[in-house]
C-alpha cells in the first residue's frame, strides 16, 4: 500500500518503518506538524518531548530510531537549562550514528554544539515569509530542491567545520547542510500545516515590522503558490534521512 501526493506522484510506503523517532519541541502549544504526520505515516512511533519545559532526554538512543529537533522563539545562544541540555544532547545523537534532523532552532542547536556561530545579521535583516532557495552542486546531486521556502527567523548560522552545504540563499547563505553521514540541518520550515501558518501569522505579527519581513497576507498567499513543491520536497527529504528497511517493504 502506498500514499501518493497527487501533485507530484511521489509515493510514501505507510508502515514500512519500525521504531520510535524522538521529536523535540520548544513550547507547550508547539506541534511537530507535517514532519510528525509523515513520520507516523511512514510507520514510526513519535516520542515528543519538550526539554525547555522540563521533559527528560534519554541518556542513549538505544530505544529510538532517530531524532528531530524543531524550531522555537528562543535562541541557541540562550542561557536556558533546557536549551543547554539540548546542545549537550547533540553529543549523544552524533555518537549514536542514528539519523538526526534539525529545523531552524534545531539546526542552530547542532551548529552551536559543533562550535559554529549562531547570530543575526549586523544590518538586522530577517527572513520571515517566503524567500528564494538555491541548491549547491552537492545538493543538486542529492535531490531536487524547491525554489521558494518558508522562513521565520532572525538568526542564521555559520557552516560548521567539515559540514557540506546543500542549499543557500541571498540573505542567509547557509540554509541546509549535512554533517557526517546522518546529521542534517535546514534553516527553513517545510513542516507547517495551514493551521500552524495561520497561528504563526497571528502570534508572530509583531515581527512583521522587522527589516526584510513580509506581511501576513504574503505568508498565506505564498503558500498557495509555493507549498505544493515544498511539501513534495519534505516527503522526499524525510524518505532519504529515515530510509526504509528493505525487509519491511
Amino acid at each position: 500500500m502506498t500514499a501518493t501526493d497527487s501533485s507530484s506522484g511521489f509515493q510514501l510506503r505507510p508502515g514500512s518503518r519500525n521504531g520510535r523517532i524522538l521529536i523535540i519541541l520548544h513550547q507547550e502549544t508547539s506541534s511537530s506538524g507535517r514532519v510528525g504526520q509523515l513520520l507516523s505515516l511512514m510507520g514510526y512511533e513519535v516520542d515528543i518531548r519538550r526539554p525547555v519545559l522540563g521533559d527528560p532526554l534519554p541518556e542513549t538512543l538505544e530505544d529510538h530510531a532517530g531524532v528531530v529537533v524543531l524550531g522555537g522563539p528562543m535562541s541557541a545562544n540562550d542561557d536556558d537549562e533546557g536549551i543547554l541540555r539540548e546542545i549537550r544532547f547533540m553529543d549523544v545523537v552524533l555518537k549514536s550514528g542514528k539519523p538526526f534532523l534539525g529545523i531552524c532552532l534545531g539546526a542552530q542547536i547542532l551548529v552551536n554544539h559543533l562550535g559554529g556561530r549562531v547570530a543575526g545579521r549586523e544590518d538586522g535583516l530577517v527572513e520571515i515569509g517566503w524567500y528564494g532557495l538555491e541548491a549547491t552542486a552537492a545538493g543538486q546531486q542529492m535531490m531536487d530542491w524547491p525554489s521558494m521556502v518558508y522562513q521565520f527567523h532572525r538568526e542564521g548560522f555559520d557552516l560548521p567545520r567539515w559540514a557540506e552545504l546543500l542549499a543557500t540563499a541571498e540573505t542567509y547563505p547557509n540554509q541546509a547542510f549535512r554533517y557526517g553521514e546522518n546529521a542534517w540541518a535546514i534553516q527553513f520550515h517545510a513542516e507547517l500545516t495551514l493551521a500552524m501558518m495561520h497561528r504563526w501569522a497571528v502570534r508572530g505579527a509583531h515581527r512583521f515590522g522587522l527589516p526584510g519581513a513580509q506581511q501576513g497576507a504574503e505568508h498565506i498567499g505564498g503558500r498557495l503558490v509555493y507549498d505544493a513543491a515544498l511539501l513534495n520536497w519534505l516527503k522526499q527529504f524525510l524518505d532519504r534521512i529515515f530510509p526504509a528497511d528493505p525487509d519491511q517493504l
